[in-house]
């Protein structure tokens, strides 16, 4: 009986590595594309990023990070983009967010 708990809690965790991994490729993907927007002009980033979520890799590696491979999904990582701001950046402004919003609780 632990045998089979032990075999489901372990392709669990092999799951959950596998979609971080698919979502470190999304995160390299918008860091690609704010850098093309930034250095090759205007609309090129988020030319890129379209063109990439709607092609079949695209939809598969959303897929695989957990993300719905939508119309929404494709627009929301384009205005990402658009805004220029750098993954790395966004992320350590989130968690800055949080910790402020637990200081005032």
């Amino acid at each position: 009986m632990f045998d089979e708990m032990d075999a489901l809690a372990w392709g669990q965790a092999q799951g959950d590595r596998a979609r971080k991994l698919f979502s470190a490729v999304v995160l390299a993907v918008l860091d690609d594309a704010v850098r093309d927007e930034k250095k090759l002009g205007e609309g090129m980033g988020v030319d890129s990023v379209t063109r990439w979520a709607r092609s079949k890799d695209g939809r598969l590696v959303l897929s695989c990070a957990g993300i719905d491979p939508t119309e929404r999904a494709v627009k929301g990582l384009a205005a990402f983009v658009q805004r220029g701001e750098r993954v790395s950046s966004a992320l350590r402004l989130n968690d800055d967010s949080d910790s402020s919003m637990a200081d005032a609780a």
